[in-house]
Parts: C-alpha cells; sequence; structure tokens
C-alpha cells in the first residue's frame, strides 16, 4: 500500500492489529498503535482498536498490561469514552479494577450507559458486595437514558440464591414485574427454576414453572428434567407425571 503512495486507514490498522491480537503478539500491536499516534496523528482513532487489545490481552491474562495499555491510551491524548471504560471494566473483572474506573468516569466526562451499570451489578455481585450492586440498581433507575432491562436482575437473582436471601428475591421478582413492567423470559425463568430446586423450594419452582408454560413459553429439557428430579424426591407424583407429558411434546 505504501509503496503504490497508499495511506493505510483506521480500517487497514484495525485488521493487521487485531491479527497480531489473536497471534498475542502485542509487540508488534503497540508498534502499530504508536505508528497511527506519531505519523498519522490518529489519536483518537486508537481509541477504536483498543478494546480487541484489551480482550486478548485479558484472554492471556496479561492484566497488568492491559492496564498499561488503557494507560498508553491516556498518555497519547486520547480521549477515552464509553466504550473504553466498558471494555477496560469488562475485560478487567477477575482483577478487581473495575469500581476504580466506574467511578472514574464522571470525572473524565464520560457518561455511563445501561452497560456500563450491567457489567458493575455483576462484577459487585460476583465479588459479594451485593448491597452495592443493589444500590447502583437503584441509582441506574433514576437515570432517564439507562432503560432497566432484565439483564440488570439477573446477577443479583442469583445472588439471593447463593446467600439464602429468599426476602429479596421475592422484593426484586416484584420490582421486575410490578415496579419496571418487565416480563419474565425464558432465562429467568430457568434461572429461578434452577436456584428454587437447590434451595428446596420445589413447590415454588413448580408454581413458576406451571407459570411459564401458561404464557407459552417453552422451558429447556434441562429445566424440566431437574425439576422432574426434585418432584420424584418429594413423592410428588401427580406433578412428576404432567412434567412427563409435558417433556414428551418437547
Amino acid at each position: 500500500m505504501k509503496g503504490y503512495a497508499c495511506h493505510p486507514c483506521v480500517i487497514s490498522y484495525s485488521t493487521i492489529i487485531l491479527f497480531y491480537c489473536r497471534q498475542y503478539n502485542f509487540y508488534k500491536v503497540y508498534e502499530l498503535l504508536d505508528v497511527m499516534k506519531w505519523k498519522h496523528k490518529g489519536a483518537q482513532q486508537m481509541l477504536l482498536l483498543t478494546p480487541p487489545s484489551l480482550f486478548f490481552l485479558a484472554k492471556s491474562q496479561n492484566f497488568e498490561e492491559a492496564l498499561q495499555l488503557a494507560q498508553r491510551m491516556k498518555s497519547a491524548e486520547c480521549k477515552p469514552d464509553t466504550v473504553f471504560y466498558n471494555s477496560l471494566m469488562g475485560e478487567l473483572v477477575d482483577f478487581r479494577r473495575p469500581l476504580i474506573f466506574f467511578e472514574e468516569m464522571p470525572n473524565t466526562g464520560v457518561s455511563r450507559d445501561p452497560s456500563t451499570y450491567n457489567s458493575m451489578i455483576a462484577m459487585l455481585c460476583h465479588d459479594g458486595q451485593v448491597s452495592k450492586a443493589l444500590s447502583l440498581l437503584k441509582q441506574m433507575a433514576t437515570l432517564a437514558h439507562c432503560k432497566l432491562v432484565g439483564q440488570a436482575f439477573y446477577p443479583l437473582l442469583k445472588a439471593c440464591f447463593r446467600i439464602g436471601d429468599m426476602n429479596l428475591l421475592i422484593q426484586l421478582m416484584d420490582d421486575m414485574v410490578k415496579k419496571h413492567q418487565l416480563s419474565l423470559d425464558r432465562s429467568v425463568y430457568a434461572l429461578l427454576i434452577h436456584g428454587l430446586c437447590r434451595a428446596n423450594k420445589c413447590e415454588w419452582a413448580c408454581h413458576l414453572f406451571k407459570e411459564m408454560i401458561g404464557k407459552n413459553i417453552v422451558p429447556k429439557y434441562q429445566t424440566c428434567h431437574l425439576l422432574l428430579e426434585e418432584v420424584k424426591l418429594k413423592n410428588m407424583y401427580d406433578t412428576a407425571e404432567k412434567i412427563e407429558d409435558f417433556m414428551k411434546k418437547l
């Protein structure tokens, strides 16, 4: 390209950088980023190439290098945006640093979007900080540009089973349906039924199973099988027969 006086554009660089990322050849990645910075004045364009680099750095467990790459972008006068922070936080979930970047965003004039909040809520729940996750969910609900969706509730619902807080589970389910008018989909029903079976709440799980079928939501075979085994252990033979009949139609 250069031999024919064709100057590589951001698409050209992104293609080559992604190739080197897949090879985990980050030396070449940094080299190309420097070329964009100094020769092509592409500091802000470099921002477009950061997410794939962060992904492969995190995948290779090079968390420190991922943080250095983020600092490299800032030192190149490349102003971080929401996508940049979301990528950084998402890939560094095991490094216990996302909260720092989450709190940093408003200070740098970067807005938080639904993906930012959903990721942060999931990370806090994974770390056992359920109360903080609940606070973020409430904060998110007050923002006009952050529409609540079921995804924001999934980690909290899982956390309820992990800590054994059935009262919080009931509250969250009530908030989803009545307060925020969110419909329970197949994945939420599966999460609840599986969790309730493990929590020895078989009757409640059966109620939800019947409810989802009534809404014409077809459960996965795995969900049916798990519930069937649980009701058999409880000697709920009539219910077991109904579940078996339903499974034959799947």
